[in-house]
């Protein structure tokens, strides 16, 4: 892909502990959040992974949409120092589904590209119903001549179920070709859980001229499997120290991972 200059790219997740205004954000300062976002962007870059997304993880239970304006504050301040402190490309995913702050963090403090969760289907969530976000996204987008900055789209968001039940074909068909998704994002129901094969190929060949992402569940074990028909993977929880999603990035993780993607590179 142009945007990681290397055939199927290994983009890693740098989880952000609590920030501020979010309930557990007591456990940390916000120097702590920092050092810690940066030291898992330089393992993880170090590892070798393509590319990073910087995401507010820890700011359980999330708000639906409209994050408050401390969120956005911190996330682009830890995102410009992201950027700063690596070579890599780096994305931005604001939990649940804020995409328009996504793409404004981005575009001001240097971020190439944001993962949109629900983009153009209606999900029950947690939050609630979630309704689809690419018309107001792309617009915004325009208003800011923010062009340059991709959009990753999930296609039947994990966390989540259809409001109204749709092939997975015609779901990423939308997202691609009605929301205008730069690439598209395949994932298991859950973080940590590998999605079904055949949703990954159903995918690719309805939407063969976008980029498709396994966006949950890879490892060093699986993702030989998938990426024979991926373009790319999003891997988080793995890469972990003990392969428990709030902990730090482990570098050997890292390395293996990579260097069990190197020998699928033609």
């Amino acid at each position: 892909m142009e945007l990681f200059r290397v055939e199927k790219p290994i983009v890693g997740m740098v989880h952000l502990l609590p920030l501020p205004g979010s309930p557990k954000y007591e456990d940390s300062s916000f120097d702590d959040i920092l050092e810690r976002a940066i030291r898992d962007a330089k393992r993880l870059e170090s590892g070798g992974v393509d590319g990073l997304i910087v995401e507010n993880l820890g700011d359980v239970p999330y708000l639906k949409e409209n994050v408050g304006p401390e969120t956005i504050s911190a996330m682009a301040l830890v995102v410009a120092d992201v950027v700063k402190a690596v070579k890599i490309p780096v994305g931005v995913n604001v939990l649940r589904n804020d995409a328009k702050a996504a793409l404004a963090i981005a575009h001001i403090a240097g971020g190439k590209f944001i993962r949109a969760n629900v983009f153009t289907d209606a999900v029950v969530t947690d939050q609630g119903i979630i309704e689809a976000s690419a018309p107001e996204l792309l617009r915004y987008r325009r208003s800011l001549r923010a062009d340059l900055v991709k959009i990753f789209a999930d296609v039947h968001s994990k966390h989540g179920t259809l409001l109204r039940p749709r092939a997975v074909e015609q779901s990423a068909m939308d997202a691609a070709y009605r929301g205008l998704a730069d690439a598209l994002i395949v994932t298991g129901p859950r973080t940590g859980v590998e999605p079904e094969l055949d949703d990954l190929t159903r995918v690719k060949k309805a939407v063969p001229d976008r980029p498709v992402f396994v966006g949950s569940g890879i490892g060093k074990e699986n993702v030989a499997k998938f990426l024979k028909h991926a373009d790319g993977a999003i891997v988080g929880t793995s890469l972990k120290a003990g392969g428990a999603v709030n902990n730090p990035v482990d570098e050997k993780r890292v390395r293996a991972l990579v260097a069990a993607v190197r020998g699928l590179r033609r």
